[in-house]
């Protein structure tokens, strides 16, 4: 089977080298390198950097809808693209132009969490489960049929690392049987729909007037990364796991004020969260304990 691949960031690459273990892999479409790193280099995708360890060719086009873009991809004459996380639109074109067509493997239980943040809108809104669908692409946004799906347990405290690798490996599984057994699709259904908006850079900052299960959940999503954080005395103070402990009398005190020397910290409507693993700006993660003895946040101080 001649397959062509689409995708680009780190969850992309268990199901790439699982195509190119099993199927003859013809071409590698991934997004352009991009400036990464201290120094700014320009740096190849995760997807690109493995095609190229194999040989195989890669494309990078800022956009799929002109003509001769269509053209070149008609003509590389596979029987599928699969698609994992790739980052650009697909137009008719492309989606029409192999038999087997454009087959997406999409990180959520479709039609729950469309769109480009699936793993960790999960775990925000407090899902209990999540997994991955193998779906057949068409012109809307995460639309097409289902082909296959599996589902995983979403605990209190997963996380978006853990749940990301957990997908990848899963995704890549599934695709192999997809391809082979090349299952009956069934439509998505219309009810349950729900969009995975994209995490925006303010969402990092820690609202301590959020209830503390809310404010675990999305701390768990976005560990480890982008991190949610807190500024104190000049320092962006990473939050990288909690645990909820609970509710408290209203003292009139405001969210966000260290109870003790525990770093039990007051949320939304007298809940507490203790805050077990932190992190300061350039140095590795640490527990509370190791925490504290470097940089002292006193019972009383309001975050």
């Amino acid at each position: 089977m001649k397959v062509v691949f689409m995708g680009t960031p780190e969850f992309a690459v268990p199901v790439l080298q699982t195509l190119i273990d099993k199927y003859d892999v013809v071409c590698v479409y991934t997004q352009p390198p991009r400036p990464a790193g201290r120094g700014h280099k320009m740096t190849p995708s995760p997807v690109q950097q493995l095609a190229e360890k194999y040989g195989i060719m890669v494309r990078y086009p800022v956009s799929l809808k002109s003509e001769s873009e269509q053209v070149l991809f008609q003509m590389l004459e596979a029987d599928v693209a699969v698609v994992c996380a790739y980052g650009l639109i697909l137009p008719s074109g492309i989606l029409n132009a192999f038999p087997m067509g454009c087959i997406n493997v999409h990180a959520s239980l479709l039609p729950r969490w469309r769109g480009a943040a699936p793993i960790q809108r999960a775990i925000m809104a407090g899902d209990k489960e999540t997994g991955i669908t193998i779906m057949q692409m068409e012109k809307g946004l995460d639309t097409g049929d289902i082909l296959m799906t599996q589902s995983v347990p979403i605990t209190e405290t997963t996380t978006y690392g853990e749940l990301h690798d957990s997908l990848s490996s899963i995704g890549a599984k599934l695709i192999v049987k997809v391809l082979d057994k090349r299952p009956t699709p069934t439509h998505q259904p219309f009810q349950g729909v729900t969009y995975a908006e994209k995490i925006q850079k303010e969402e990092s900052i820690i609202d301590w007037t959020m209830p503390a299960e809310m404010l675990n959940a999305k701390i768990r999503a976005l560990t480890p990364y982008p991190k949610a954080y807190f500024m104190l005395n000049g320092e962006r103070i990473a939050v990288l796991a909690t645990t909820v402990k609970g509710h408290r009398p209203d003292e009139g005190l405001k969210p966000g004020t260290v109870l003790d020397n525990q770093l039990t910290i007051l949320c939304g409507l007298g809940s507490t969260l203790q805050l077990d693993v932190l992190q300061r700006p350039g140095k590795n993660p640490v527990k509370r304990e190791d925490f504290l003895r470097g940089f002292l946040i006193k019972e009383g101080t309001v975050l």
